[in-house]
């Protein structure tokens, strides 16, 4: 059997968006390649203890804030490591390279620094993922009107947005996605549309039903894929086929499927635990609840009803 090396991981961010990367000194396996800070899981330490020690070992600060967020595991030539990453928002003093190691800080999109550890491709990818996920409800607010609320919506904030008018005749469908890659698009939102959407030529992400998620044998094509997900079986088979994020609930009671139990933060908090891919919690949901969400592991927030509600 091989050996896994339990490592946690720091996500370390600034207000303004930047993030901290650190270079592994010499001595060390793949010396001058940049990686996230942090260290080895000892044995009796919790991912989160360890998160503590590493970082006031390697960068003197002390932790103040930190959420589980992915878990992800890859093959070294030197080591098979699972790497527990945290998100870092509030630490005492400010990091400096305590052992030889380079460190600098980036910004999503915009890194500047060369090589990077492979593990790090996919922690990227995901940070690029917008906190807040809109779900169109076009038909029943109007299109113009959806439209129109999705702009001024954007203009403010990073969106991931999900067509899903699963009712809507084909032609009105294909006008939403046009107009939304156009608008929103331009303003740097990413755009997926329901797979029971059917397919649409302008798409260029993908949103499994958990439905379709279960009977896929394979990630669909797309530059973006997502799965909506309830339990276990169905995180489960969204990690094997590499899915880049998942919508697991609904976490509350919720008008759009009524007959739906809610699972709560508990539930929500369990089912999430250690996945390899950053998860939105939906149901019933606001802007409000996003720092629990995040709280509780969650990369994120899925609305509809409450997608242009302020808080």
């Amino acid at each position: 059997m091989t050996k896994i090396t339990e490592v946690a991981a720091a996500v370390i961010e600034r207000p303004d968006g930047e993030f901290l990367l650190a270079c592994r000194p010499e001595g060390k396996p793949y010396s001058g390649y940049w990686e996230f800070p942090g260290g080895k899981i000892e044995p009796g330490e919790s991912p989160r203890h360890a998160l503590d020690r590493e970082l006031e070992e390697e960068l003197g600060i002390r932790v103040r804030e930190a959420t589980p967020w992915i878990t992800q595991g890859f093959v070294y030539t030197h080591a098979t490591v699972r790497l527990h990453f945290f998100r870092v928002t509030a630490w005492d003093g400010e990091p400096k390279p305590l052992e030889g190691q380079g460190i600098v800080w980036q910004r999503v999109g915009a890194t500047s620094v060369a090589p990077m550890l492979p593990a790090c491709a996919p922690v990227l990818a995901a940070l690029a993922l917008p906190p807040v996920m809109v779900i169109s409800d076009a038909e029943a607010m109007g299109i113009d009107r959806w439209v129109t609320k999705l702009i001024e919506c954007a203009l403010d904030e990073r969106l991931l947005v999900q067509v899903r008018e699963k009712t809507m005749a084909r032609q009105p469908l294909q006008h939403v996605l046009s107009r939304v890659l156009a608008r929103a698009g331009s303003l740097g939102a990413r755009v997926v549309v329901n797979s029971d959407c059917g397919e649409l030529p302008q798409a260029t992400g993908v949103h499994l039903t958990s439905r379709a998620l279960m009977a896929a044998a394979s990630r669909p094509a797309g530059e973006l894929v997502g799965a909506s997900a309830h339990d276990e079986a169905e995180l489960e088979q969204a990690s094997k086929l590499g899915v880049d994020y998942a919508v697991v609930g609904p976490v509350k009671a919720t008008a759009s499927h009524p007959g739906a139990k809610p699972m709560g933060w508990d539930r929500f908090e369990a089912l999430i635990r250690d996945r390899p891919m950053p998860c939105y919690a939906i149901g019933g949901l606001t802007r409000a609840d996003l720092a629990e969400a995040k709280r509780r592991g969650a990369h994120g927030v899925a609305l509809r009803g409450a997608a242009f509600e302020t808080t």
